[in-house]
């Protein structure tokens, strides 16, 4: 007996209940029934085989009957086998269609995460002390703006910041798409907008008129406030987000500022002033000594005319935007957030001052109200007891900021792990510690060099090279490779040009190659990028001019194509300047180093006539001219030299090589292959041009020689090619 399956086209399905016999002169076959909700899998087994002429009736029914005996002991472990394989698909055809559903939104999840940890830094100011920076999970900050009835965002108000909008519009974006999912209600309350154009605003959310026609009603902007708003009020309106316009009415405002609350008629004083016993006497002292506090230091008489005018002003505005403030919170219901953009000053007071928490605190808890200072420029230490300026401290990613831009527990913790304390580390990283402009992974780079014992004396030792070592940790690989090929040029030309006078010239040999290692060394190192954290001033006295000079070196970056870092806000003219600062530096190099140089050569020449006149009777070489060799070569490296190492240490070895920064091989052979490129090519650039100024003869014109003079062996007017190669390279 043999088993073999049965063709589809003899098929006959069963009734999956029934049994069907099976004569024992036909085939046997057994089927197995599977029943699954959606289809139906049928498995047969037949049995059969061949009878022999000679086989008699009772030996075909002995086979048949232990046939039927295997089937009956088969079945059952083929169907629990059919059984297990159908559920096992039917559990994989259930699972599959959701597995696109479900992707989707982790990577929604974590690239809006991603998002908010690049675009802005956040700090809890409520803590006791330093404000805490927030992480990277800014899921229960936006947690606590959700729980609360209004949202204050303080702007600079003194210097308007165009970071400040920005991080304006990313908040109430996060804010509103929190809402739409939570089915909470957002509008938005702006200062900007005095409270009688209230009309107009709502016209243009509603698409009646255009902003042209708004932007003419605030006639009083700066130009650049309404391209400053302007996206922001496009969100609003796109989305339809209710503008509230919560600000002091210019008129009443204006006549406060020149005649004082008197000034205003019953009617506007009603209805824009505090009413009598409302503390308006001890806010206005409040806020007089808290401006005087700040702003005016230096301020003799803290309250004269103009103060108290001043003060009156403030009052009225802060009263009137509570007002509507409050009045807005009413008509938008229980569940709506209303996220109020005003100045800083209105709402930095904390629960204790006079601005707007403070009077909105009468109507409305304190914990319904979360204040938010963007980009604030100091950020003061809290002492216990003391009301917390604001609940948080909003950054944009872009701001510069003098302190606490790094978490400081992110920090602690890269310390720990190096098993390093703060004081043993360079005065400047201290430095920056406390200014908190270095990042963890400046810390650990500068951790990682401690490895080697080289780079571990440099950046202890030297600040210059500290500071290059943590912009570019390959810069020690770039000098090298530089020098390397710079010998190696220089003594190769030298002795093209020498041939055989070689070794009888080798004081000049030397002279030469050290020089041109030495100017390689500064081409390399100035326009090198540098990471510094200290400050412009430091304790020595200076004068303004020195002060402001060494301010404005300090604003620029060593390189054109140097990445911003936390703390500085280079534009284009800052890269521009860069340039020119280090075409200054290489002239200067070039310049000291020429003469040097020619100096030194034209002393050994003298050295050894005095040593061995004999040796040089029949020389008829001429000396380089001492002023015009250092002018020429000096603008030659102030010029040429300079963007080319501009762009080799920047764009190629700065930029390129981070964006490959995991292929160590490609980058440093990238490295050597530019620089000897550039070492050639400004070899021969240096030549053209030393032969166009005519410090060396051209190809076409016959050396000019000097007589046998020896006291005009050192003036002569030009130099020969066998005698000069004062610059072989750069």
């Amino acid at each position: 007996m043999r088993p073999h399956i049965h063709r589809v086209r003899d098929f006959t399905p069963a009734h999956p209940y029934r049994c069907r016999f099976i004569s024992p002169e036909s085939p046997l076959r057994r089927q197995l029934p599977s029943i699954a909700f959606l289809d139906r899998n049928l498995l047969s087994v037949r049995c059969c085989w061949s009878r022999s002429p000679t086989s008699s009736p009772v030996d075909g029914q002995s086979q048949t009957t232990g046939a039927t005996r295997r089937l009956v002991l088969l079945t059952p472990i083929l169907s629990l086998g059919l059984c297990v394989l159908q559920s096992a698909a039917s559990k994989a055809d259930d699972t599959k269609p959701t597995e696109p559903s479900l992707q989707p939104p982790p990577l929604g999840v974590s690239k809006q995460a991603e998002e908010e940890v690049v675009s802005s830094r956040i700090y809890d100011a409520t803590a006791i002390g330093e404000p805490l920076a927030v992480g990277k999970d800014k899921r229960k900050v936006f947690e606590k703006l959700m729980n609360a009835r209004i949202v204050y965002l303080g702007e600079a108000e003194q210097v308007p910041v165009r970071d400040d909008k920005d991080l304006e519009l990313e908040i109430f974006k996060q804010l509103r798409n929190r809402c739409v999912e939570s089915e909470k209600s957002i509008s938005l309350a702006m200062e900007a907008f005095p409270c009688d154009l209230q009309q107009q605003v709502n016209q243009y959310i509603d698409r009646r008129i255009d902003g042209e026609i708004l932007k003419s009603l605030v006639s009083h902007w700066p130009d650049q406030r309404w391209q400053e708003y302007e996206p922001l009020l496009s969100y609003c309106r796109d989305n339809g987000v209710k503008i509230v316009a919560c600000g002091t009415p210019l008129k009443v405002l204006r006549t406060v500022q020149a005649e004082g609350i008197r000034g205003l008629s019953k009617a506007e004083r009603k209805v824009y002033a505090p009413p009598a016993g409302s503390g308006f006497i001890s806010g206005f002292t409040s806020i007089s000594r808290r401006s005087v506090d700040v702003n005016s230091l230096n301020q003799s008489v803290p309250f004269g005319p103009s103060s108290y005018l001043s003060a009156q002003s403030r009052v009225v505005d802060d009263y009137t935007m509570s007002q509507v403030i409050l009045q807005a919170v009413v008509d938008e219901g229980s569940t709506s957030i209303l996220v109020v953009v005003t100045g800083a000053s209105h709402v930095m007071y904390g629960s204790r001052g006079t601005g707007l928490p403070a009077r909105i605190t009468k109507k409305m808890q304190k914990k319904n109200q979360v204040v938010i200072l963007l980009d604030p420029e100091r950020q003061s230490i809290r002492q216990e007891g003391e009301v917390p300026i604001a609940d948080f401290l909003w950054y944009s990613a872009a701001r510069p900021c003098s302190r606490n831009c790094f978490d400081r527990a992110e920090i602690a913790r890269v310390m720990n792990a190096a098993g390093r304390k703060r004081d043993a580390l360079p005065q400047d990283l201290q430095k920056g510690l406390d200014l908190g402009l270095v990042s963890p992974e400046v810390l650990q780079n500068f951790f990682d060099l401690e490895q080697y014992p080289l780079t571990k004396e440099l950046a202890h030792r030297f600040q210059g090279f500290r500071e290059r070592l943590l912009a570019d940790p390959k810069f020690l690989h770039r000098l090298a490779i530089e020098e390397t090929i710079s010998v190696t040029t220089t003594l190769l030309a030298q002795y093209e040009r020498r041939k055989e006078r070689f070794f009888e010239e080798l004081d000049y040999v030397i002279t030469d190659t050290i020089r041109g290692s030495v100017v390689d060394f500064f081409t390399v190192w100035l326009p090198a990028p540098t990471l510094s954290f200290l400050t412009s001033s430091n304790d020595m006295d200076m004068t303004e001019s020195m002060d402001a000079f060494k301010g404005l070196i300090g604003s620029i970056p060593d390189n054109a194509f140097q990445k911003t870092i936390v703390g500085k806000d280079w534009n284009l003219s800052h890269r521009a300047a860069s340039v020119l600062m280090g075409g200054l530096k290489l002239s200067i190099v070039g310049f000291i180093s020429s003469i040097a140089a020619v100096a030194a050569s034209n002393t050994l020449y003298a050295i050894r006539k005095l040593v061995n006149p004999a040796l040089l009777s029949n020389d008829r070489t001429k000396r380089s001219p001492l002023l015009k060799t250092a002018m020429v070569y000096g603008g030659f490296l102030g010029t040429s030299a300079n963007l080319r190492y501009q762009i080799i240490a920047g764009l190629i070895e700065h930029r390129l090589a981070e964006a490959f920064s995991s292929q160590t091989l490609l980058v440093n052979m990238l490295s050597f292959l530019v620089r000897t490129v550039n070492s050639y090519w400004g070899t021969q650039q240096w030549i053209d041009l030393a032969r166009f100024s005519g410090l060396q003869s051209r190809k076409n014109e016959p050396p000019t020689y000097q007589a046998d003079a020896p006291s005009n062996a050192a003036v002569g007017c030009s130099i020969t090619e066998d005698s000069s190669m004062d610059e072989v390279k750069k």
